[in-house]
């Protein structure tokens, strides 16, 4: 089940944000000893733009949960006031979702074969967005590539995901595929606002598991700094057009 802490866990310095936890019940009855180890995902669901912001650990951990440690979560899982800004879509009509995925660690003494596809064809997607400057939604998205069979788009906040802050650009990446709900793949990809003077591209390079949530995106919500984007030297944003790019460099079969 989920736990919810509306105002912050303040135990666990908390205050300020939303915080949300994974929690086993009817425990009472388990043997002595017992223990399950889980990877995990928590969500909430944008209902504006109909897809979810995930939050899990970022080295993908698993999970221990026992007698001693019987939930797991996060103490900042969102911003109060992203989550109260209703532009968000998190918080509509007084109306919110939260969710979670679970994969279950077996430890069966059985391995698992898994095929990983090395810089796969067709797998940058570059998108120039123009006239950037006079952008008013919260966010944007590009149009769909299509690599190994998976469909991707980038998502742009030109004000920043965080909104309340408003201090940089967010970026990131949306598999648009929909899975089984056992299914998952891997992807390492890298994603890039280009540098049109000078080549200095600002990058950053992601590692994730994408599973059955359709819509599921990784990225920075602080990918580029407002300072940064106005600054003419930087060569970010030349003639009100700023380019991002996202290319797939491994993924799972």
């Amino acid at each position: 089940m989920l736990s919810l802490y509306p105002t912050g866990n303040k135990k666990m310095h908390g205050t300020g944000h939303i915080s949300l936890y994974l929690a086993m019940v009817e425990i009472e009855n388990l043997p002595l000893g017992w223990e399950v180890n889980v990877m995990f995902k928590l969500f909430v669901f944008d209902q504006i733009r109909d897809c979810y912001l995930t939050v899990q650990d970022a080295d993908g951990s698993i999970r221990r949960f026992n007698g001693m440690k019987c939930e797991w979560g996060f103490a900042k899982f969102l911003p109060l006031d992203t989550f109260n800004d209703e532009s968000n879509g998190y918080l509509v009509n007084d109306c919110c979702v939260f969710g979670f995925e679970v994969f279950v660690h077996e430890r069966s003494g059985m391995l698992q074969c898994l095929s990983m596809i090395k810089e796969p064809a067709n797998g940058t997607l570059t998108w120039k967005i123009e006239k950037f400057l006079t952008l008013d939604q919260v966010s944007y998205n590009s149009q769909e590539f299509t690599v190994e069979g998976l469909k991707w788009k980038l998502m742009v906040y030109p004000k920043g995901y965080f909104r309340a802050e408003a201090k940089a650009v967010s970026v990131f990446l949306h598999s648009c595929s929909y899975l089984l709900p056992e299914h998952k793949f891997f992807a390492e990809f890298k994603l890039r606002i280009r540098d049109q003077f000078n080549n200095n591209h600002l990058e950053r390079r992601v590692k994730r598991w994408f599973s059955s949530i359709e819509g599921e995106g990784y990225g920075d919500p602080r990918f580029l700094p407002l300072k940064d984007l106005y600054d003419a030297s930087k060569g970010f944003l030349v003639n009100d057009t700023l380019i991002v790019e996202a290319t797939i460099l491994v993924m799972s079969k």
